[in-house]
């Protein structure tokens, strides 16, 4: 893709102060505080609710199907908490930046490492709300001492009303059985852009439920044409009869096929006895190596350190999530966004959740769930496929109708064409 950029150059246009939209002007901000905890409470006080619910529970038995009480809910979509993934946009667009693969790689590394701790908003874990069909999410991040266009962006992308400089993400939910999410993101002037799909599927485990995050995402490195392939761990939700915590646990890869370079990260779960939480340890490793340059191990929610094989003997800060500012997602107020876009879809929810008048927030989402069986019965009566709005998918995976790749090639061509017929 090399051959694009002095080609496009011109059509970036000169810069001022971006448009944010500020919290002044949307309104219904308030209802999704992130830093808000004054619903931070035990499972104690819903005693009898969660033991009935537990009498039907058996260990191994899959939730999908299982209605969860309203009260654990988290005042959010499960779409719109993916997007924290680019909570720290300047760390994702900087992997475009980098001179080497041997350096990009290390820098989707730590990008990754950083994309977790955004998500979780308190100490007590709460549940999203499960997207209903076609629901979509959309919001953009300003990056960080970046400028923008003076002049009308004309913008193709997932997020039309950003700007080219900002990280724009979009999310869809595109399968209801098994629950598929779909998202994407990407920013146009590093040239870098991410798709990605998640399905997850709950497990009753005893005392604590586990989510298994199958799925992937496709770091597009455009400039450079290389793709990073990496994978998810699993969520898993503890102490579900007192005071609920949440922690991530697996092995998840990081992988370059064009260069060769990979990782290996490990979510360690808390042991039983003794132990830290959120402790991760990671090994970068060159092409064809088997021995790591690069290792890795600390907290993905504080601290994580690195040690290189050649130059530093000691310890260097890798990332530091206690330190680093999470950029706030610009999204539309509500009034300005479509019917089916997450907060505007679940805001009678979230003001009852916000309210705790828990009777009425379980009234709207029985609503919007039976919608949605409705609708799927008058597609099978009628004998009509659902078509997804905005992804399509290419065998296992789910892929974006108009990815970062697709439309500049599609724009050198049209330039192309344009100087053909001038001369």
């Amino acid at each position: 893709m090399k051959d694009l950029s002095p080609m496009l150059g011109d059509l970036v246009g000169s810069r001022m102060s971006p448009k944010v939209i500020s919290p002044s002007d949307d309104y219904f901000d308030e209802l999704y505080d992130e830093d808000d905890e004054d619903n931070l409470e035990s499972m104690e006080n819903h005693g009898s609710l969660i033991t009935h619910l537990l009498s039907q529970l058996r260990i191994g038995m899959d939730l999908t199907k299982v209605v969860l009480p309203t009260f654990i809910l988290e005042k959010r979509s499960l779409l719109e908490m993916y997007s924290d993934f680019f909570a720290h946009p300047d760390l994702f667009v900087d992997i475009a930046e980098q001179k080497t693969p041997k350096d990009r790689m290390v820098q989707t590394v730590r990008w990754y490492l950083s994309a977790f701790h955004a998500g979780r908003k308190s100490g007590v874990a709460k549940k999203p709300y499960n997207p209903i069909m076609g629901e979509i999410f959309r919001c953009y991040y300003d990056l960080p001492g970046e400028k923008t266009s003076s002049e009308e962006s004309g913008n193709d992308g997932p997020v039309p009303w950003c700007d080219k400089s900002n990280v724009a993400f979009m999310a869809e939910q595109v399968s209801h059985h098994p629950p598929i999410s779909a998202f994407y993101a990407e920013c146009y002037n590093k040239h870098i852009s991410l798709n990605g799909y998640i399905w997850t599927k709950s497990k009753f485990l005893g005392l604590s439920i586990g989510v298994h995050m199958i799925g992937q995402a496709v770091i597009s490195v455009l400039d450079h044409e290389e793709e990073y392939i990496l994978t998810f761990p699993n969520g898993y939700g503890r102490s579900i009869l007192t005071v609920p915590w949440m922690e991530l646990g697996g092995n998840v890869t990081i992988s370059c096929p064009k260069t060769g370079y990979s990782a290996q990260i490990e979510f360690h779960t808390k042991p039983f006895y003794g132990g830290k939480k959120d402790q991760i340890t990671a090994d970068i490793f060159g092409p064809n190596d088997k021995r790591s340059f690069c290792n890795i191990k600390g907290e993905w929610n504080g601290i994580v350190w690195a040690r290189h094989s050649q130059g530093l003997t000691q310890n260097e800060v890798f990332v530091d999530t206690k330190s680093m500012a999470v950029i706030k997602k610009q999204v539309k107020p509500i009034d300005q966004q479509l019917k089916f876009e997450s907060r505007r879809l679940w805001r009678d929810v979230t003001y009852n959740l916000k309210n705790r008048n828990i009777d009425k927030a379980t009234e709207y989402k029985f609503q919007l769930e039976q919608q949605q069986r409705d609708e799927a019965k008058q597609r099978k009566e009628s004998g009509t496929a659902y078509e997804t709005r905005f992804f399509h998918e290419v065998g296992e995976h789910w892929v974006y109708d108009k990815p970062l790749v697709k439309r500049l090639s599609n724009g050198a061509a049209e330039i192309n064409e344009a100087a053909s017929c001038d001369s």
